[in-house]
């Protein structure tokens, strides 16, 4: 056996092990191991369209793993008690709204959340704005009928970013420690709910004003 087709095997068996993996940073590793195996391969056996495809794809498995790398740093360093959206934003769309923009509808079925930049969004049933760099609409994501619990709308030009729930379950899948913090950040806002609405019957009892719903689904 040559030394072309050894690294030929070789680079074979790195893809096939890569496409084993469970997870997405060691697919990613030995995705790249398999693709700098096949450049020598292709360069070796002058082998061009081999050589081209994998010099395409090195870069593109480099970048993809410094994402997944990153994000898993961030999760790990993340001040739970302060916990931020940094980490996701690499994932999601920027998209431009208009006042009047009605991102989603209360009793619709979810399907994404967002994260406002810039203008001003509002939770219409409860009439809170949304502060720039929280998330909203994560609720519907682990609600069991996956319905929303209010309308969210643009108040204001501005952007927002936006990730399907497909996207994310893909990072949940991806890396669990994702999911774990995800949960975390969810579990942490639906506490403050709790708090801010056990404070606003405690006030409705004093005699104090209507009771708002906060959820922000």
């Amino acid at each position: 056996m040559n030394i072309p087709e050894i690294l030929g095997h070789l680079a074979t068996a790195f893809n096939i092990a890569a496409y084993s993996m469970r997870t997405m940073i060691p697919l990613r590793i030995l995705a790249i191991m398999s693709n700098a195996v096949f450049i020598v391969y292709g360069a070796i056996g002058g082998i061009y369209p081999v050589l081209v495809l994998h010099a395409i794809l090195l870069p593109l498995n480099a970048y993809r793993l410094r994402q997944m790398v990153r994000l898993v740093r961030s999760i790990r360093h993340a001040d739970m008690g302060d916990m931020q959206t940094e980490w996701l934003k690499p994932f999601m769309a920027r998209r431009r709204h208009k006042a009047g923009d009605v991102l989603f509808g209360r009793g619709e079925v979810a399907d994404e959340l967002y994260i406002p930049l810039s203008g001003r969004f509002r939770l219409v049933e409860s009439g809170m704005e949304v502060p720039f760099g929280q998330m909203v609409g994560e609720l519907g994501f682990l609600a069991p009928d996956n319905r929303r619990t209010q309308s969210l709308e643009c108040a204001a030009d501005g952007d927002a970013l936006a990730i399907s729930y497909d996207d994310l379950r893909q990072l949940f899948f991806q890396n669990p420690e994702f999911g774990f913090y995800f949960l975390r950040l969810t579990t942490s806002r639906l506490f403050g709910n709790l708090a801010r609405l056990e404070g606003q019957i405690a006030a409705l009892r004093g005699g104090g004003g209507p009771v708002a719903d906060n959820r922000a689904g």
